[in-house]
């Protein structure tokens, strides 16, 4: 049941995998290990590759793909979305309602559901919830999504200590039943409700935040058991979950792994049930490797490069330079060659399959032209010192792309190019948050909510919390809240894509492709695992098979 979702940075590779239609590989599904054959056990364990998270698990404080990924299982929260068509699905709430012009907004919920510690989930646990998770004195990485909400200032002031402990805009009504008034319209503010910053907390929480977040206490399909630190985070089914998506299986164990190598030896041995992404060292045979329980699907994520906007390099750069820099990036050999047609060259800021998704966005920006690139960055006023870098992390296989990149660059304009490796997605994201990034970092953005405000709003608005950049423009800002305040989804979505056209001209990133999952799944898992639109699998779908 479960579709979009709310990873943000993602960590995995966009090097992987042949192209659907090619290379039917061998068949080590057949016999015994048919994929189909045999019955599920429903208190199977499965066992699924994790990175280190980069936070404590607080549901706003995991702006990346690997908390995420098991803060989703943790908690449930008012809504989630179908997957292939973005319709709105209730899970914890019973209906989301707005007034008349969207800046009010009624939640009601499903009464009877239960924490892990048999607390009840009520009004009240969504509203302390969000009024913590709001205030700057908590230091939670996504507290920005609260922006929305009246009061919003007074809890996380721009500068200086809050002024309330509380939102003025959230109302409880009753134990199941709230209220949240914004400053202004929004639209499509029920699309945000799925994302895992606005998950309810049990009051255990607020005595011991930090302590929570080694050991959390959730609503969601899945109780926390264990975290064993750079090695294993287990959770098991919650038999008391009164959601829509049960899980069918017993657990998942997330182990924890230094390199893509080491997880795709680890899954062709069964040893592990599935892997994020198929290492540069299998793209010839991962097929006929894994033969049916090798994995090819595309999903709404987009993988681009960023210039850190408060650097010496680029704090005052002309857009003319980093137009000129995607110009040099040939991205269709790239794609055909290095990433094997496992990825599609990026004509958006916004990645397919998401609401307001325009074809042909970006066009000469995204267009191989190597004379053009060299004069605009000329014209620009060139890159100083003449040498970039690209930050990436190097638990995953962005090496191979970021070479690719750097010698398309150096090849067409003489600008010199090189990487920069981090040893793990945690150190990229505390550099790039820190603001200690060289030159630009790569930037792999999936889907948080399925509106093209999410690849622009909360990626690029000046006081986004995904913009670890610096970029600031307040002619896209002020189009961003225009279009928050259209009366309709439809009318927002369209002057969104007007706002895209800003982004066009200043290029606050370079979009690169958009994302496929190329994985693979173990013998031991019954029938081909489904996936999100964020690219993960529906865990509470997996099946293990019975010994």
């Amino acid at each position: 049941m479960r579709g979009a979702q709310s990873a943000k940075w993602v960590a995995l590779a966009a090097v992987v995998a042949l192209a659907a239609t090619a290379c039917g590989g061998g068949d080590s599904d057949s016999g015994s290990n048919d994929m189909n054959k045999g019955s599920a056990d429903p208190n199977g364990i499965l066992t699924a590759q994790l990175s280190e998270p980069q936070n404590p698990l607080q549901p706003a404080n995991a702006k990346e793909s690997q908390g995420s990924r098991v803060l989703k299982q943790i908690f449930a929260g008012l809504v989630d979305y179908e997957p292939g068509t973005g319709k709105l699905v209730y899970v914890n709430a019973e209906s989301v309602t707005p007034n008349k012009d969207s800046s009010v907004w009624t939640v009601k919920l499903k009464p009877g559901w239960k924490f892990h510690n048999g607390e009840t989930v009520t009004a009240k646990s969504y509203v302390d919830s969000w009024n913590w998770s709001a205030n700057v004195s908590n230091n939670q990485t996504n507290s920005s999504w609260f922006q929305d909400i009246k009061g919003y200032q007074d809890v996380h002031p721009d500068k200086g200590k809050p002024k309330a402990d509380k939102m003025s805009g959230l109302k409880v009504v009753n134990d199941n039943e709230f209220k949240i008034e914004l400053n202004s319209s929004v639209s499509y503010f029920a699309y945000k409700l799925g994302y895992d910053v606005w998950a309810p907390l049990p009051t255990g929480f607020f005595k011991d935040p930090k302590g929570f977040g080694e050991k959390p206490v959730g609503n969601g399909p899945y109780k926390f058991v264990s975290w064993d630190h750079k090695k294993l985070i287990k959770v098991r089914k919650f038999d008391g979950y009164q959601g829509p998506n049960k899980a069918k299986n017993g657990g998942i164990d997330f182990k924890n792994y230094t390199t893509a190598d080491a997880a795709y030896s680890d899954i062709r041995s069964n040893n592990l049930d599935w892997i994020e992404q198929v290492p540069t060292t299998a793209l010839t045979n991962y097929k006929s490797d894994l033969g049916k329980r090798a994995i090819d699907e595309e999903y709404s994520a987009v993988q681009s490069v960023v210039p850190a906007f408060y650097t010496k390099q680029f704090k005052n750069i002309d857009p003319k330079v980093i137009q000129g820099l995607s110009m040099a990036i040939d991205r269709d050999t790239i794609t055909k060659t290095v990433l094997h047609g496992s990825r599609t060259p990026a004509d958006s800021y916004v990645a397919r399959g998401v609401i307001g998704y325009k074809a042909g966005a970006l066009k000469e920006q995204v267009t191989y032209d190597p004379a053009k690139a060299k004069a605009l960055i000329k014209e620009g006023g060139g890159v100083p010192g003449n040498k970039i870098s690209i930050q990436f992390n190097a638990d995953q296989d962005h090496k191979p792309w970021v070479d690719a990149v750097c010698n398309s660059i150096r090849k067409a304009t003489g600008v010199d190019c090189v990487g920069d490796s981090k040893p793990d997605f945690q150190a990229d994201l505390n550099a790039r948050d820190k603001h200690q990034v060289k030159s630009m970092y790569r930037g792999g953005w999936v889907l948080d909510y399925p509106v093209n405000s999410n690849f622009m709003r909360d990626l690029y608005g000046s006081k986004a919390a995904g913009n670890t950049s610096g970029y600031a423009n307040k002619e896209f800002d002020s189009l961003a809240a225009k279009a928050d305040k259209a009366a309709t989804l439809d009318e927002t979505v369209k002057l969104y894509q007007e706002a895209e056209q800003v982004l066009a001209k200043d290029m606050p990133a370079i979009p690169l492709w958009f994302y496929k999952v190329n994985s693979g799944q173990s013998n031991k898992v019954l029938g081909k695992i489904p996936y999100g639109q964020d690219g993960d699998p529906i865990f509470t779908d997996v099946q293990v098979k019975k010994k």
